[in-house]
């Protein structure tokens, strides 16, 4: 298996206003989404929304809310400004602060925001990571 992440889904409640959320962020819709599915081109990887019992029923597995998923997305920034923006313009599209964006343990800055379904989203400085132009982050810069 290739170390690589093709597709990250999220079960949604309701697909319209969660497309909405994402696109108030500046990300563009695939044509290839419908009513059903959305889909988003981020990075080399995509990104898809997809209702949330539909999603439980295709794993096979109880579709039961919680309060914490083990899970969260992150959006790592070129610089502690960046983070402070896009938790900004997060906020001002709709999402819930978490935690504020703060210098954390490990030597970056970080804080989180949670979208329309209570998916969690970490908007962090990592000052040990290189990003490139076109986004792309690479753990150590000599690979």
């Amino acid at each position: 298996m290739d170390p690589r992440i093709s597709l990250i889904t999220l079960g949604v409640e309701d697909m319209k206003r969660s497309r909405a959320f994402y696109e108030t962020l500046g990300w563009t819709a695939s044509p290839q989404s419908n009513d059903d599915v959305t889909f988003f081109q981020a990075g080399g990887s995509i990104f898809g929304l997809y209702g949330r019992a539909g999603l439980a029923e295709d794993a096979q597995v109880k579709d039961t809310p919680a309060s914490f998923r083990g899970v969260s997305l992150s959006y790592n920034a070129r610089d502690r400004a960046e983070v402070d923006a896009v938790l900004t313009e997060a906020l001002d599209d709709g999402a819930q602060l978490i935690k504020a964006a703060e210098e954390v343990f490990w030597g970056g800055y970080s804080g989180y925001f949670a979208d329309p379904d209570g998916h969690l989203w970490e908007v962090a400085h990592n000052p040990f990571w290189t990003i490139g132009e076109d986004g792309t982050i690479v753990l150590d810069p000599s690979t």
